[in-house]
């Protein structure tokens, strides 16, 4: 269904409906979610704890939330609304995202009561996603009867952008390889060479004509390139050090506790001054996970000629022979599924990143991994970790 065109005072006559009035939390406030969130999260702030405690400020709305069960007093609005949007071909959706403001802090045995409407509809967008409307829900929490914070969710209800056969030749173009590529590439993951269809004017006898080579990419064409990392005052550093071949660690100077991810503040004491520690590199396997998804150039190294990783500079190369080094071993950041680690270092802490140098499916938690860095284009560099030499600790 194509989308068309609805009159903005159509959407604009449901801000201010209500989509849930008047609704009562199932549980008051109390210790065992607070201690179960701050389990969750690391949060050891003294404030979340003690005859005094508060609940964490980003638990807001924890305490609105249905469960299974769900709540019952759900108005039609915002069920209306998406209907009309799906009507019109504007049939998917994606959250943007969301805002909370904390009036005053929630205490153990405060009973929670929310309302909610539709705060705004915007004019019509036009995204890279496709073109729709963003919706803006908010809701208005009390405790015992007073205000005590707002939640605010933003989605976005779009027709998905259609790609035209020009748009798609020139996405085609932009990922082909060379010929010289093409011939390093392994032949488990080399395209394959599509037959056509015959015409219907064509003799039953007649060959089926191979399809065309992939036109080689011009030189100046640009190649997808991975999302950038979100760098801010907070953990500037830490990119600092990795393009430096250097993986750091904030360190408290009050407390002396060692945090990673980096963070403002320290949790453990709230100081706001740190310095920062090298990680030796070494460490093992926590907990890991197996990304299956459709393969997709930007993170598909073995596509792209990246260079291989680079060991720390304290740390000792892979010989020959060593994991990861035969010939058959899987790119270092090549085609799906590959393996996702929760790292924890020597150190302490732990870290997400890929496991590397082994076949996914013999990753295991408590294997010996060790820090390289792998270079995904001419200006970022990641922390990977490579199964040390020895294999399944």
């Amino acid at each position: 269904m194509s989308a068309v065109r609805l009159t903005y005072e159509q959407l604009k006559a449901y801000e201010g409906r209500s989509t849930s009035a008047a609704a009562v939390g199932k549980d008051p406030v109390n210790e065992p979610m607070i201690r179960h969130w701050c389990e969750a999260v690391g949060d050891t702030n003294p404030a979340y704890q003690g005859p005094d405690a508060i609940a964490p400020p980003t638990m807001l709305q924890a305490w609105t939330m249905g469960g299974l069960s769900g709540h019952t007093d759900r108005s039609g609005a915002y069920d209306e609304l998406s209907g009309l949007l799906d009507s019109a071909g504007y049939t998917s959706i994606v959250a943007t995202d969301c805002e909370q403001e904390y009036l005053r802090p929630l205490r153990p045995g405060d009973r929670i009561t929310f309302d909610a409407v539709i705060e705004s509809v915007s004019e019509r967008k036009t995204t890279k996603l496709g073109t729709g409307y963003f919706i803006t829900t908010r809701m208005d929490i009390h405790a015992d009867g007073e205000r005590a914070g707002t939640h605010r969710f933003r989605v976005l209800k779009y027709a998905p952008a259609v790609r035209t056969r020009e748009a798609a030749a020139r996405t085609h173009e932009a990922t082909a390889r060379t010929p010289e590529e093409t011939a390093e590439r392994p032949q488990a993951y080399r395209q394959p060479q599509v037959p056509q269809r015959p015409s219907a004017s064509q003799r039953p006898s007649a060959p089926q004509q191979p399809q065309a080579p992939l036109r080689p990419q011009a030189p100046d064409q640009p190649r997808a390139r991975r999302p950038r990392p979100v760098i801010n005052r907070d953990n500037a550093g830490f990119w600092e050090g990795v393009r430096g071949h250097r993986l750091l660690i904030q360190r408290c100077t009050g407390c002396r506790t060692l945090r990673f991810p980096w963070l403002p503040g320290c949790n453990a004491c709230g100081s706001a001054e740190w310095e920062t520690v090298e990680a030796s590199g070494a460490g093992t396997v926590f907990s890991y996970v197996v990304m299956h998804h459709p393969p997709f150039p930007a993170f598909t190294a073995s596509e792209h000629g990246t260079a291989a990783p680079r060991p720390q500079a304290n740390a000792p190369r892979p010989h020959a022979g060593a994991p990861g080094s035969a010939p058959d071993a899987p790119a270092p950041d090549g085609p799906t599924p590959y393996a996702v680690g929760l790292i924890e270092l020597a150190e302490g802490v732990r870290i997400v990143s890929n496991v590397i140098g082994v076949p996914y499916d013999k990753v295991r938690i408590g294997m010996p991994v060790r820090l390289e860095f792998l270079r995904v284009d001419e200006e970022l560099e990641l922390p990977v970790f490579r199964a040390a030499e020895g294999g399944e600790g």
